[in-house]
């Protein structure tokens, strides 16, 4: 898509409500944490929001695509949508070492274990 193209397709999309998609996800657990893979065909990094509130990952963007001038779509599965996911974060997550990474339309977040805590002697002062 030409820079062109995109920008018309985000002024087409200004001028009417995106469709709200939930994407495919797989959530798989690790020995060192946890990988959600979602599927945002479309969505450029820029487009792409990932926050965490509390107990809660939310993940939305919007993918712009459309078709050009003097063409029609004859059937949609993934044209212009906004996406949007929330995925329920246990305690057990590493907040601070969250890492994502977008390849092919793939969005994948790593959200690591907390390291385990190892007990220590609490030494005993006299007073």
């Amino acid at each position: 898509m030409t820079d062109k193209t995109a920008e018309q397709a985000a002024a087409k999309a200004e001028a009417k409500p995106l469709p709200r998609v939930s994407p495919a996800t797989d959530i798989l657990e690790r020995e060192d944490g946890f990988h959600v893979y979602m599927d945002i065909p479309g969505v450029r990094r820029e487009d792409l929001k990932i926050e965490i509130n509390d107990s809660e990952l939310l993940v939305t963007g919007r993918a712009l695509q459309g078709a050009a001038d003097k063409e029609t779509f004859l059937e949609v599965q993934f044209g212009p949508g906004e996406y949007v996911r929330a995925v329920s974060i246990s305690d057990l997550v590493d907040r601070e070492r969250i890492k994502a990474s977008l390849k092919d339309g793939v969005l994948v977040i790593h959200l690591p274990r907390l390291e385990k805590a190892t007990p220590r002697r609490i030494p005993v002062q006299s007073l």
